[in-house]
């Protein structure tokens, strides 16, 4: 028997066809889905599979395999590995919601891990990428500040920090920016008791933000209206004090021109 030799090229095509036909058998019956159909493999084979899967954009894919990986292997090491791996994988695919399942399972079951702060990080700017306007709900906006925060408090040293505290600092601004906008809508309505309280709750709450000239103005507005003239005062000087330059204190100062109020 006459035995050719084969190039490195040809066994390289072989086992990527290996890889093919194997893949092709684990993902027969899905049928529009992203479940896999059980066939049970050796965990490296999956393992393999599934960094394929990434390697070639196929994140949906990567995502499942990854989560195969533990289904089927769930006490080796590997499985502890997917679980993190499967998280970026849904994060990649912008399917947000199972990334952010899939990173929280595995804080849960490995929160001292060196690479929880990573899974804390991925859940942080998983919610953060779902921040909607400020004419919706903020729930989710107050979901991301929450964890981004955790990012910080629990690894305030890791390389992702000073990306989380940027975002929990835009996540407010968002945050006081929908404060501001119900504060408006009660103002246009002449509800100024309600504008009082949400703009003081810019003031308190989200003071670093850039919406607080504007809400000191909006203050000295209102209680123009209704009349408490030292409170508007206070208000336009507080605004004069710590933002000279500021549109908002030119509008209060002609404010409080026009209406002659003076320092009590």
């Amino acid at each position: 028997m006459v035995f050719e030799r084969i190039s490195l090229g040809a066994v390289k095509m072989i086992k990527s066809l290996l890889l093919v036909l194997m893949t092709v058998g684990l993902l027969a019956g899905c049928s529009g889905t992203d479940r896999l159909k059980y066939q049970e493999r050796s965990v490296t084979e999956l393992y393999d599979m599934a960094l394929d899967y990434l390697n070639k954009g196929q994140f949906k894919f990567a995502a499942v395999s990854f989560d195969e990986v533990e289904r089927q292997h769930p006490y080796s090491s590997w499985a502890r590995r997917s679980q993190l791996m499967s998280a970026y994988a849904y994060f990649k695919a912008n399917k947000l919601e199972e990334a952010i399942l899939s990173a929280e399972r595995f804080v849960s079951l490995h929160p001292g891990n060196k690479d929880a702060a990573y899974a804390y990080y991925l859940i942080g700017i998983s919610y953060y990428l779902q921040i909607a306007d400020i004419r919706r709900d903020q729930k989710t906006t107050e979901m991301a500040m929450r964890a981004l925060s955790e990012v910080v408090r629990r690894f305030p040293f890791s390389k992702y920090a000073a990306d989380a505290k940027l975002k929990i600092d835009l996540t407010r601004d968002h945050l006081a920016g929908k404060e501001m906008r119900i504060g408006r809508f009660y103002q246009n309505k002449d509800n100024y008791f309600a504008a009082i309280s949400r703009y003081n709750r810019v003031i308190k709450k989200y003071q670093t933000t850039s919406h607080v000239p504007e809400a000191l103005h909006r203050l000295t507005e209102t209680y123009l209206a209704v009349g408490i003239l030292p409170e508007a005062y206070k208000s336009a000087a507080v605004l004069g004090a710590n933002y000279p330059n500021s549109e908002w204190y030119k509008y209060s100062y002609d404010l409080m021109q026009k209406y002659n109020v003076k320092q009590p």
